[in-house]
């Protein structure tokens, strides 16, 4: 498969990985690399399967959870001009979350995963398409007694995390997460990423597919309790209606409706370029524009979760290192290599991923159509990432 773009001299390893991987990919894909602040890979390859066309340079598409490392670095804006203090009780800014048990959380226990709600209780009758809107789901999440004492264990919260920093971006801001993006990120540095998409740029989606269906709730249940875990407890009930609702709604974002509600967990629509470009103004200066100071993103990438342990038996679901947060951020591991030791980011269903390696200063962005599920094991479409480190040491 040839790949449409450009690679700056000492890339063209990149530029060959990219397109050697997705020749095997039915879909479409797009890979971009910021170097200090400047473009040093912007490539392209592949096809639109549902609407049968190329994937293009102006194709856009689901970013799935990438969205939030949009989300932690609109919080990290407001932290900056000393609207929110990451060691703040989150009652300080929402009084009313201290229902439940919740009064000891902190804000950064919303932005590490260690809050202890990842989901809903099955029994709240919250559908999948209320999490759509904050307030269909958020009261039942703001009465929920947390899974386990905020800050002691992590688990991930697919949905739950972007519904949590929402509400808080709100009442010190009185914006949304959205809204705050779109002024302080996006028009800053012209990207195209829209945390719910104006109508007019529909026609630039690529819809998302999966080649090989995935297993059923049922047969999810299935797995999980084969692998050791009591599926009865509330625990083990919240966490796979949690993964339940958000398989549900990852179907959802093709349509209208889910592209267009603001999910800051997850229905970021962007380009490669954007968010790779997103993250490069993270850890260094874009024509002008630097998004967050260079202490900001120290404290945003020092490892808040590496004492925690799994809550209950959920421990039997890891394979290899656990997944480590900082503030909104995940780091590099086995399955999400980006470039070693340093890299922060975040990866999304299907084979997206940002991330930024500020040692080098790099930043890349991954994204793709195809939702490609692999276990316990790196997508195998990121190959560039080896080539991208070859290229950066050379």
């Amino acid at each position: 498969m040839n790949a449409s773009g450009f690679v700056a001299s000492g890339y063209e390893g990149v530029r060959d990985a990219f397109a050697q991987a997705q020749a095997s990919d039915e879909g479409g894909a797009q890979l971009c690399v910021y170097r200090h602040g400047q473009k040093v890979v912007d490539l392209w390859a592949g096809r639109d399967k549902v609407n049968d066309r190329p994937y293009g340079e102006d194709t856009i598409t689901v970013l799935m959870s990438c969205t939030k490392g949009a989300t932690a670095t609109v919080v990290h804006k407001l932290a900056e001009r000393g609207l929110i203090d990451y060691e703040a009780p989150v009652t300080d800014y929402w009084p009313q979350f201290a229902a439940g048990g919740k009064g000891g959380a902190r804000i950064w226990h919303l932005m590490s995963h260690s809050v202890g709600l990842p989901g809903l209780d099955p029994e709240s009758g919250v559908a999948s398409r209320d999490l759509l809107y904050p307030e269909r789901h958020l009261p039942a999440l703001e009465a929920m007694a947390p899974l386990w004492e905020p800050g002691v264990s992590c688990h991930y919260h697919p949905i739950t995390y972007g519904s949590l920093l929402n509400e808080v971006v709100r009442r010190v801001s009185g914006k949304s997460v959205s809204q705050v993006f779109a002024e302080e990120i996006r028009a800053p540095l012209g990207l195209d990423f829209w945390i719910g998409l104006p109508a007019e740029e529909e026609p630039r989606v690529a819809p998302h597919f999966q080649a090989t269906p995935g297993p059923t709730a049922e047969q999810f249940t299935a797995i999980v309790a084969g692998m050791g875990v009591d599926v009865t407890t509330r625990l083990a009930r919240v966490v796979l209606h949690s993964y339940k609702q958000t398989s549900e709604l990852i179907v959802d974002m093709n349509n209208r409706e889910s592209r267009a509600a603001e999910v800051p967990a997850g229905n970021g629509i962007a380009d490669a370029a954007s968010l790779a470009r997103m993250y490069a103004a993270i850890i260094g200066e874009v024509d002008g524009v630097r998004l967050l100071r260079p202490e900001m993103v120290e404290k945003a990438r020092t490892l808040r979760t590496g004492s925690m342990s799994p809550a209950g038996d959920l421990g039997k679901l890891q394979f290899g290192a656990p997944l480590h947060y900082g503030l909104g951020y995940e780091f590099a591991r086995e399955v999400t290599p980006m470039l070693g030791e340093g890299s922060f980011g975040h990866a999304g269903a299907g084979g997206r991923i940002g991330f930024a390696h500020p040692e080098s200063g790099i930043a890349a962005a991954y994204v793709a159509n195809t939702m490609l599920a692999v276990a316990n094991a790196p997508d195998p479409r990121w190959a560039w990432m080896g080539e991208l480190k070859k290229a950066v040491a050379s």
